[in-house]
């Protein structure tokens, strides 16, 4: 192969430094530097300067450099070593750490978030917004899958909306004796305004300034680590809504919230928040819906 046809192989392949080099490589041998082949001292100076133009390689400059706020081990204003005010609280007992121990979450809480299955899209009112055939399969769906991962679930929570409280009749057949309960804080609406913005989707800010605080005020009140009561682990069920859900994903793994839009979720799919004793949150599924037949996935 000549030398001409061999640098343009190697530019074809490697980036310009590595061609550089072989270029460079190829003419020394030649001769084409004004020495005669040989001289390895001479050579391999040369080849000291084209190194020196390439980006030295150290595990520093391959490890992204950490940004944003440290971990607040306080976000749900619940770390019993703390007052609502942040300051540490001073035991009025004779044995500080007993009563501080007393205290303490000592149980895990899971919360399954479900996304309300496929509905009437074309209905003027919530009423007139229920599910579709295919959205009761769905459900079905939902229902078998949370049944036979064996949990014992302690309440099943849902959205008022038409199509969530559908949902969660539905999945409550396969889930015998668990609760059921309707909140109007968790229906469907704009949380916070997205970045970066969209154009087929843009609330007034009255709406995000109701929705938001409205729902926010859903993720305090179900988003939090366990009561110091509370003996055994649980497993909570709460069937919303899209927005609802991306919403208080970011909030609990202290996201920026603003990035909710990002994520997308299939209907009736399952995503499985964690949250420790410590307060340490872990997001065990994001939108799991690869129990349901590809035939049967949808997202509106």
């Amino acid at each position: 192969m000549s030398y001409r046809k061999t640098f343009q192989l190697i530019c074809g392949f490697a980036g310009g430094s590595a061609a550089l080099v072989f270029a460079a490589a190829a003419a020394d041998s030649r001769g084409y530097f004004g020495e005669p082949r040989g001289e390895a001292a001479t050579r391999w100076s040369r080849f000291t300067v084209l190194q020196a133009a390439q980006p030295p390689w150290t595990p520093s400059s391959q490890t992204p450099t950490p940004t944003g706020r440290p971990w607040d081990f306080n976000w749900d204003k619940r770390d019993p070593s703390m007052l609502s005010n942040g300051k540490k609280k001073e035991s009025v007992n004779e044995d500080p750490s007993s009563d501080q121990d007393n205290s303490k979450p000592k149980a895990t809480r899971n919360i399954l978030l479900i996304r309300h299955s496929q509905y009437n899209l074309s209905g003027n009112s919530d009423k007139e917004r229920i599910l579709t055939p295919l959205g009761r399969e769905q459900a079905e769906l939902t229902g078998q899958r949370l049944a036979a991962l064996g949990l014992k679930y302690d309440i099943l929570i849902h959205s008022s909306m038409s199509r969530a409280t559908e949902t969660a009749n539905i999945i409550s057949k396969h889930l015998q004796g668990v609760e059921l309960v309707s909140c109007d804080l968790l229906r469907e609406g704009a949380p916070i305004e997205p970045v970066p913005p969209v154009t087929h989707w843009k609330p007034d800010a009255v709406q995000y300034y109701e929705d938001g605080a409205r729902i926010e005020a859903a993720f305090r009140r179900y988003i939090h680590r366990a009561d110091p009561n509370q003996k055994e682990d649980s497993y909570e069920v709460i069937v919303c809504h899209a927005n609802v859900i991306r919403y208080f994903v970011c909030r609990a793994l202290q996201f920026p919230p603003e990035g909710w839009l990002r994520m997308g979720l299939n209907n009736g799919s399952i995503t499985w928040l964690t949250i420790r004793p410590s307060g340490r949150v872990a997001l065990r599924t994001l939108g799991d819906a690869g129990f349901m037949p590809p035939d049967k996935l949808t997202r509106t």
